[in-house]
């Protein structure tokens, strides 16, 4: 596998996400679709940290990719270069996550606003403007 396919199916992915959103009418189904598209990001950011050197790395990849081959064979620790590359997507993906939990708890509770005053979860019989 290489970067191309990861971005390929992230952007699929995405692309499947933003459909729901833009097309779909009830808000639980917009929000699942939201959250795909917040999922191909993810992909899309652990690829590059996977795939790519940071710039101003002096590092040669093929050097890189044999740090990190020996410490997965035998166990022996990272340096700070091949450390720092693996984690950057990762710590953007928690990230991500921790904002999506965060958001999909507010928009529920929305959602559940929403249906208690006006019985329906349906984005074009919703009106917040009429009383």
């Amino acid at each position: 596998m290489n970067l191309e396919n990861f971005l390929i199916v992230s952007a699929i992915i995405f692309g499947i996400g933003l459909y729901g959103a833009l097309s779909k009418k009830n808000i639980l189904t917009v929000l699942m679709s939201i959250e795909l598209m917040f999922n191909a990001v993810n992909i899309a950011l652990i690829a590059f940290s996977r795939y790519t050197i940071p710039q101003g790395m002096t590092v040669a990849k093929s050097a890189l990719d044999e740090e990190i081959g020996l410490a997965l064979a035998h166990g022996t620790p990272l340096g700070d270069t091949a450390l720092n590359t693996l984690l950057t997507g990762q710590i953007f993906s928690i990230f991500i996550i921790a904002v999506a939990a965060a958001e999909v708890a507010l928009a529920l509770g929305i959602v559940i606003a929403i249906y208690r005053n006006r019985e329906t979860v349906d984005l074009t019989n919703v009106n917040l403007m009429k009383g």
